[in-house]
């Protein structure tokens, strides 16, 4: 037996932003990242927004926001409360938003919130999880929250918000996107709707993602890049993530490097291990989840005829998509110091053993092994 919860719903497509428009006389906190204040995108997102409504605006965002962030944003709301926190960013401030309305809940500053998400990246999917990840920068760890009330109850996706998005930054959330999927997928809790939504969002990470990165004014890519992310969130949030993310959280607290660059870097190494691929060979324990990765091959129109060269195939396709982002394959070209490399390896592995999203890696690793991916990415 499993249980899955799709609670959020979606206003997708041109003019989704309209949906706004039917809060009326509403206390609300704005969670929003600092870029789209200067930009002026976020007052064109909340002019759609009735004058009736009071608006408080929190901007203290920063990447994978720490806990003096969360508690900010919790002292930012008014005294008697809040009706609705609207959530407007990428990852890291819907992380924050989520994180405010869970502790804020749990302090009992306000009680019936209405959680509103807009992502203006398409990599999250945050927008439709039940997970939000604060870090404690004082140990340089990432904590992971799991609670079924941190799945906003809208979510509101407009490719209009994300067609001004820098390329490196569209690359990097479009391989999140695919590390979230490549994880559902081979996850001990995947199931026939996980795998669903994950076989149709491999097909449009591969097609999209690179038009949209040579292209940002593609509006049919943008808008099924944004698609795939939520999909990607709504996979995962079943089927929990695996070591890609374990070794990023850990190894992102104290690298600093993008995470889903981080994810595109770990991802070949994580694939391998997975499917028991020592470079020549399978490793006939794993086949199963051999069996997986070449399904995905053969969606892509791989040949995969047994699951060995299924997997060599898609290990492949993966890394010609790398190369049409022009990402970095190891952290040497990303320019991580090999000191600084070598002195945190065996601490981000004690880290990501210890990481939630281990527990559901196909393949249960010990310290050791996730030394060696690393080492083997450096």
């Amino acid at each position: 037996m499993y249980q899955i919860c799709y609670k959020t719903e979606l206003l997708v497509g041109a003019g989704a932003l309209r949906g706004l428009e039917k809060y009326q006389q509403q206390t609300i906190l704005v969670v929003a990242d600092p870029f789209l204040e200067k930009t002026g995108q976020l007052e064109e997102i909340l002019a759609y927004l009735p004058a009736s409504n009071q608006v408080t605006i929190f901007s203290e965002i920063q990447p994978d926001p720490p806990i003096e962030v969360v508690i900010a944003g919790i002292q930012a709301c008014p005294e008697d409360g809040v009706d609705l926190i609207l959530a407007i960013g990428g990852g890291s401030a819907l992380d924050a938003a989520k994180a405010i309305y869970y502790f804020g809940k749990k302090q009992g500053r306000f009680k019936e919130v209405e959680l509103v998400a807009i992502p203006t990246t398409s990599g999250t999917g945050s927008e439709v999880t039940d997970f939000s990840v604060i870090t404690d920068a004082e140990l340089g760890r990432k904590y992971p929250i799991v609670d079924r009330s941190l799945l906003p109850d809208v979510a509101i996706l407009d490719a209009e918000l994300v067609k001004s998005l820098p390329r490196s930054i569209t690359a990097d959330t479009g391989m999140d996107v695919l590390t979230h999927v490549l994880e559902a997928y081979v996850s001990p809790k995947a199931s026939d709707f996980s795998d669903a939504l994950v076989e149709k969002t491999v097909q449009l990470v591969f097609e999209y993602l690179p038009r949209a990165y040579r292209n940002g004014q593609d509006l049919e890519a943008r808008e099924k890049m944004h698609v795939a992310s939520t999909m990607a969130g709504m996979a995962f949030n079943s089927t929990s993530l695996g070591i890609t993310h374990s070794l990023s959280h850990a190894a992102g607290a104290v690298f600093h490097i993008p995470h889903g660059r981080l994810n595109s870097i770990l991802l070949p190494q994580v694939i391998a291990f997975n499917a028991g691929l020592d470079g020549v060979r399978l490793d006939r324990e794993h086949v199963e989840t051999a069996k997986r990765y070449q399904r995905l091959a053969r969606l892509l129109g791989c040949s995969a005829s047994n699951p060995g060269l299924g997997v060599k195939q898609f290990l492949q396709a993966l890394k010609s998509l790398q190369r049409k982002l022009d990402l970095p394959l190891t952290f040497a070209k990303y320019g991580v110091d090999r000191a600084l490399f070598d002195e945190k390896k065996e601490t981000i592995a004690a880290s990501a053993i210890q990481d939630p999203c281990t527990l559901t890696n196909p393949r249960q690793p010990n310290p050791d092994d996730l030394v060696t991916i690393l080492e083997n990415l450096y």
